[in-house]
């Protein structure tokens, strides 16, 4: 039956607490169980007057506000308050009544600038949020799996500027080079001089947000972004992560990383990353720290219709290849980029049945280039064909990429808000805490027993 209100309750007024409008489960409640806030106050006691000035805003309503923003993957600051303003669950969050006037967009920008600007308030929330979680027993961060996704920076693509800059020296660098040359003398040839000469490059830089990076995914897509360079556990709950430009490898920022990870949570037992950070420093690196490689297989790059690599048997005591026709590809030399060449005999290549499959040399010489760190990667490669190595690459997707999907599209990590490496890594920062808060807070929550 079709019924008609008769009369509006607009205007009545009720006597009612802001604590009895929120429901029980809502997610605000689960996080005020989970974890106390007031640890903020000691962060950042510094960075107020105790004596003078105007009464600042409540330090942790500060904090909590912008953690609604990401949470609930809010767009803006601006937009954060509307919300808090008519939300009564985000009032009584925040410690705010009915009535109370909810501060000004604009106050939490002016205390990051004025306050927070140079500091690591938020990674010290981030961390301190997990490990309250590592207290609580929900984290194991005993498997890492790490990864980066391209977060788009505020920025037009269209709006930049070509310049050559210095190339970054590779944080391993010193250390290839000792062992090039140890090689080297082995093999009775001279060491090669630390090269001193600046290789330089040309990039594309935004005008509008120049410590973003020209990423270049396909013809399609070519944007200026970011890179957050993440680790999490096995359970979903981030470890760490940085942020560099778009334009910044994977395989640069894993020994940085891991660092980070050791130094902060503590060294992972395991290690399981794509096939971008498949190299032969990054085996070693992991290896050296007792830590367990998980790589993916890669697919040989040989041109359709040549023998792959693998087909050429390497034989460790004589130091040579043998190809499959039988013959020996001797050592040559070491390259300044740390490859060891080995050739073949051309007047014995000339006549052989495979050389149509084999080389495109004019001279009928093949060539092969072998790492000297590349037994790393090979013993990466044996471990691959583990179970135990199979079933945790399995996990990436429901670990990993999950923890990016979900950033993305829950909390509004699918594009930068703001714009410098600092403020970015704010943002990521704030983000991935806000996930690890509710998780800590869906995982551990109680229901109150009824009066």
């Amino acid at each position: 039956m079709l019924s008609k209100r008769e009369e509006e309750r607009r205007n009545q007024l009720e006597v009612v607490a802001l604590d009895e409008l929120v429901p029980e489960d809502h997610l605000v409640r689960k996080i005020e169980q989970a974890i106390d806030f007031d640890f903020i106050y000691d962060l950042v006691k510094d960075h107020y007057s105790s004596d003078n000035g105007r009464p600042s805003v409540d330090p942790v309503v500060l904090i909590k506000m912008v953690l609604i923003q990401y949470l609930f993957g809010i767009r803006s600051m601006r937009q954060t308050i509307k919300e808090i303003e008519t939300n009564v669950a985000y009032r009584w969050f925040i410690g705010y009544g009915f009535s109370e006037k909810i501060p000004h967009f604009s106050t939490f920008g002016k205390n990051y600038v004025r306050r927070f600007h140079d500091t690591d308030l938020f990674e010290q929330i981030f961390y301190r949020i997990l490990r309250e979680a590592m207290k609580k027993g929900l984290v194991d961060p005993s498997i890492a799996f790490i990864d980066s996704t391209h977060v788009k920076a505020n920025a037009n693509k269209k709006k930049l500027e070509k310049k050559i800059v210095r190339v970054e020296t590779r944080s391993y660098q010193n250390q290839l080079h000792e062992e090039i040359n140890i090689d080297r003398e082995e093999h009775g040839k001279k060491p090669l001089p630390l090269q001193n000469k600046e290789e330089t490059k040309e990039i594309k830089v935004s005008t509008t947000d120049p410590e973003s990076g020209y990423y270049v995914k396909d013809e399609r897509e070519k944007s200026f972004a970011y890179s957050f360079h993440t680790a999490c556990d096995s359970k979903g709950f981030i470890l760490g992560s940085l942020v560099t430009g778009g334009n910044v490898h994977d395989s640069r920022m894993l020994d940085s990383l891991v660092s980070k990870v050791t130094e902060k949570v503590g060294k992972p037992n395991v290690v399981a990353v794509d096939a971008g950070y498949k190299t032969p420093y990054i085996a070693k690196f992991l290896m050296d720290q007792e830590i367990r490689p998980v790589m993916p297989y890669t697919r040989p790059r040989t041109k359709a219709g040549y023998l792959k690599k693998n087909e050429y048997v390497y034989d460790a005591y004589f130091d040579c290849y043998i190809c499959p026709n039988g013959q020996i590809l001797s050592y040559r030399t070491t390259t300044r980029e740390g490859y060891k060449q080995y050739v073949s005999d051309s007047e014995v290549c000339e006549s052989c049945s495979f050389l149509d499959n084999c080389t495109q040399s004019q001279n009928h010489t093949k060539q092969i280039h072998r790492h000297i760190w590349q037994d790393y990667l090979d013993e990466a490669d044996n471990l691959r064909l583990t179970e135990i190595n199979k079933s945790i690459y399995a996990k990436r997707k429901e670990t990993i990429e999950r923890v990016f999907a979900d950033a993305k599209e829950k909390h509004g990590m699918r594009w930068t808000k703001l714009r410098g490496l600092k403020k970015v890594s704010m943002q990521a920062m704030l983000t991935f805490a806000a996930m690890n808060l509710k998780k800590l807070a869906n995982w551990t929550w109680k229901v109150p027993c009824p009066a």
